[in-house]
């Protein structure tokens, strides 16, 4: 099998690569570089610099390269910058992947696994989200997200396509200091950005309906779920026509105080966050029930929330030596 990886130079897509690469697949990536690193890509994988919305770009990568699946990451990903701009979202998220699809289609690739989200669950009553829940999502990222899992569905109705739709959880570490996520999008970059400024962490509403007031999330290892990948991309070789939607998570609640005092400890700082007003589109609790993918796969998440802190740490001070504590 040849994969192309679109996203495969952003922060989750090159550890794909990485997962994909050591477990001897053959991995391209596509990206167009406009938050990826290509760094990140190792020297013996292709690189093809391309927008998911170039059709013609599209078809010639997976014709030159053989392509014998896709897996899709590359996508606009910010919960609030959706909601100021939905026309962009639905435009590089929905329509770049009908463009996608119809290229696949064309090119006759058998396999195609999705990058969706937990997004598409919005703020469900439960405490723990399977696969079955509801979707209602609170914003145009999680809509996106949701169309498109309808999309690729519809495609493999019509198609035979094996397809596969993964809700990422919140995703955080890194494999390497290298690999670290160099965004502050996610909530551990956003802490640590804050200590090293030298001011308090943010938490955004302290209000939920949650024990101490603070959204509860359910975090994933970047590592777990770039392995998560590899099982996925592999059933779906092996099984031709089949439809997988599976949750990547580990099926444990934790606050966003919480985890600021996690960061604390681990870093070594001691700053008290700071309350400021909720933010649009954030749900109060979003924990999954991950069993599904063991149970039908045999996967599981192998690393702790503690993990998930010092390898991001240690990328964070690669990037900002200032930042470590003496």
């Amino acid at each position: 099998m040849t994969w192309l990886i679109t996203g495969g130079a952003g922060y989750i897509g090159a550890h794909v690569v990485r997962a994909m690469t050591e477990a001897g697949e053959r991995a391209v990536v596509y990206d167009d570089l406009s938050t990826g690193i290509a760094e990140r890509v190792p020297a013996e994988v292709p690189l093809v610099r391309g927008s998911i919305l170039d059709a013609d770009r599209l078809a010639r990568a997976l014709a030159e390269h053989e392509v014998t699946g896709v897996v899709h990451l590359a996508a606009k990903k910010q919960v609030g910058e959706s909601v100021d701009s939905p026309l962009r979202y639905y435009q590089e998220n929905v329509e770049g992947l009908r463009i996608l699809l119809e290229a696949v289609v064309s090119a006759e690739v058998p396999s195609f696994l999705f990058s969706s989200s937990a997004a598409v669950y919005g703020m469900p009553d439960v405490d723990l989200v399977t696969e079955e829940t509801p979707c209602l999502p609170l914003s145009p990222y999680g809509e996106t997200k949701l169309a498109g899992e309808w999309l690729v569905r519809a495609v493999r109705r019509a198609t035979g396509l094996a397809t596969a739709s993964l809700r990422y959880f919140n995703v955080a570490g890194a494999a390497t200091p290298e690999l670290a996520d160099t965004g502050v999008s996610n909530l551990i970059p956003m802490v640590f950005e804050r200590l090293t400024e030298g001011a308090a962490p943010r938490i955004f509403g302290d209000d939920y309906p949650t024990p101490d007031g603070t959204c509860v999330r359910d975090y994933i290892h970047v590592v777990d779920l770039a392995e998560a990948h590899v099982t996925v991309a592999r059933a779906l070789q092996s099984s031709p026509g089949t439809d997988l939607t599976l949750n990547i998570g580990r099926g444990e609640g934790v606050s966003v105080r919480e985890m600021i005092d996690r960061i604390n400890a681990v870093t070594g700082y001691d700053r008290p966050p700071t309350v400021t007003p909720r933010r649009p589109g954030d749900p109060a609790r979003v924990v999954a029930a991950a069993d599904r993918i063991t149970t039908e796969l045999g996967w599981h998440a192998k690393h702790d929330v503690q993990d998930m802190i010092t390898s991001a740490w240690e990328g964070w001070v690669r990037m900002h030596p200032e930042a470590a504590r003496s």
